[in-house]
């Protein structure tokens, strides 16, 4: 059979292994990968659908804010500070050839596209339905009383709002196979979710193309509206990160002759959330800048959510199965642990880049329903293991009467139970607002979801630090054989009669010396001490 130090050697090999290898993914992606747009939006000869009498291509929606400064100079004079817009550049609309040979050459004008730029709240004055008419684009027998003109999309004006929906026309010229759209930037001046699309109404224009892009921005930035506050929140997560990795730091100096294995992953995980913040920051305040999202920096920081993820959940289930406290490997199932830990960083890591590469809105619901099932199902796995695990261990703990580390371990199932009622009630809230608000309208509200995920680790891991806080008395929960602290706890129990049987007495006194495998410095060796 193999020997401890070998498969702590095993072990350790292992997860250096898996580290050299996700590291390497990383640094290839970061160089042949360059960026990914985000608020500015690209087309690259995409085609357009048909609803109702009309064509259309979505162009893009975001939550945009009011602008703070309004301007009397040309749009394109215009500066950034302050300002909200969405500027059209190198829109290309290119129709069949078919289509183009149908056009008489003599027009100047022969086929329109609009593009359509509305809130989400008055998406009821697109259409004819103030007119009792399903149709969208106007028809011969609406245009006869002048609500709109045959050949263009029906909006009904407001004369008393001018923050209505805005169109801009492009027409193709004679048998023209190409037009181009004219540089224009439309300024917001009513915070809300808008939508751009780019339509036609004449069927002639069946299989024509865009491409170009567009360019959103907030007043503060290009970050769309619902991703602002996010900035700023792990802004303040990577602080609070930084004073729990300090405090953390300080205990574990003072007693480090005394630290356990369980003390290392702890410190990883508080790395890991410290390198986690501080990347998402960074790549949020890139992207505010400069409305794109650089792969690497992307990439980096997806990866280091999905280590942390995997190690935090690792954290939990070796800890409820009493690592280091009712035993001190974890034995035949550590190849099962890991497993599972390495599955789960491949479905969350793929997860988090789908999610994260690409534009904000251009994001399947199904593609995301597909990746977002394994990361539940292992999700509800590690749950399922870790409270069985505990029902184990305290088990254990309360046949041995270890009185300290039962209360220690009943504290931390209290806690994790809290905590598994709140996430259930916290994705029953988060089906219920993504049920209500199919199209964002709530957007201002919707960074609290991921941030209330981020705040909630940060909280757990917290307890963590505060139940296994590093000690001069590492023994109140370190592991020990059972006649160690078990000992000292439980006193001396009668048996029968009321007289403890001399021989089980006489074996507890004369173990003295006793040996104990210590890992709390890699590679594992064995070590001799004094009980």
């Amino acid at each position: 059979m193999m020997g401890r130090s070998e498969a702590c050697d095993l072990i350790s090999k292992g997860c250096k292994g898996i580290i050299f290898i996700i590291a390497l993914i990383l640094h290839l992606s970061s160089h042949f990968i360059v960026q990914v747009g985000a608020s500015i939006h690209e087309y690259q000869k995409e085609p357009f659908s048909r609803r109702s009498n009309s064509f259309f291509f979505h162009g893009g929606s975001e939550g945009l804010y009011a602008s703070r400064v309004h301007h009397n100079s040309s749009p394109q004079d215009k500066p950034l500070i302050g300002n909200s817009f969405i500027r059209f550049e190198s829109i290309t609309f290119q129709r069949t050839k078919e289509s183009a040979e149908k056009q008489n050459e003599m027009q100047q004008r022969t086929s329109l596209v609009e593009a359509i730029i509305i809130r989400v709240k008055d998406r009821a004055k697109i259409g004819g339905s103030y007119l009792n008419s399903e149709a969208i684009c106007c028809t011969p027998d609406l245009a006869k009383d002048g609500s709109c003109k045959v050949g263009e999309v029906i909006i009904h004006q407001d004369p008393d709002e001018l923050d209505g929906p805005k169109r801009i026309q492009t027409f193709f010229e004679g048998k023209n196979k190409e037009t181009k759209m004219v540089l224009d930037t439309i300024e917001i001046n009513s915070t809300g979710m808008y939508y751009l699309y780019f339509m036609f109404c004449d069927p002639e224009l069946v299989g024509t193309l865009i491409s170009g892009r567009t360019v959103w921005r907030n007043p503060d930035g290009y970050l769309p509206g619902k991703m602002t506050p996010l900035m700023t929140f792990f802004g303040f997560m990577s602080l609070a990160y930084i004073v729990l990795g300090l405090f953390w730091f300080l205990r574990f100096v003072r007693y480090w002759k005394d630290v356990i294995q369980l003390h290392y992953h702890i410190t990883t995980v508080i790395g890991l959330g410290m390198c986690e913040m501080a990347l998402w920051y960074f790549e949020y305040a890139n992207f505010n800048s400069t409305g794109s999202r650089p792969m690497g920096i992307t990439v980096w920081a997806v990866s280091f959510s999905a280590i942390k993820k995997t190690f935090s959940r690792l954290l939990l289930l070796v800890v409820s199965m009493g690592y280091g406290v009712v035993r001190p490997t974890l034995g035949s199932v550590t190849p099962k642990i890991l497993l599972l830990g390495v599955t789960y960083f491949v479905a969350s890591e793929a997860l988090e880049l789908v999610e994260h590469l690409g534009n904000i809105n251009d994001f399947s619901g199904k593609a995301r329903l597909i990746l977002v099932l394994p990361v539940a199902l292992l999700d509800a796995c590690f749950i399922l293991w870790i409270f069985s695990s505990l029902s184990k261990t305290l088990e254990k703990l309360q046949i041995r009467r270890s009185i300290v580390k039962l209360e220690l371990y009943r504290n931390f199932t209290n806690s994790l139970a809290v905590s598994v009622l709140l996430s259930v009630a916290w994705i029953g809230y988060e089906l219920y607002f993504n049920a209500t608000d199919p199209l964002s309208e709530l957007w201002r509200r919707a960074w609290i979801i991921p941030a209330f995920w981020t705040l909630f680790a940060f909280i757990l891991l917290v307890v963590i630090c505060i139940l296994w806080d590093p000690s001069h008395n590492p023994t109140r929960y370190a592991y020990s054989e059972e006649t160690g602290d078990d000992f000292e706890e439980e006193g001396i129990s009668l048996a029968g009669s009321g007289i403890m049987v001399a021989g089980d007495l006489a074996s507890k006194l004369d173990r003295k010396e006793r040996k104990d495998l210590d890992c709390s410095r890699p590679p594992c060796v064995w070590a001799w001490r004094r009980s």
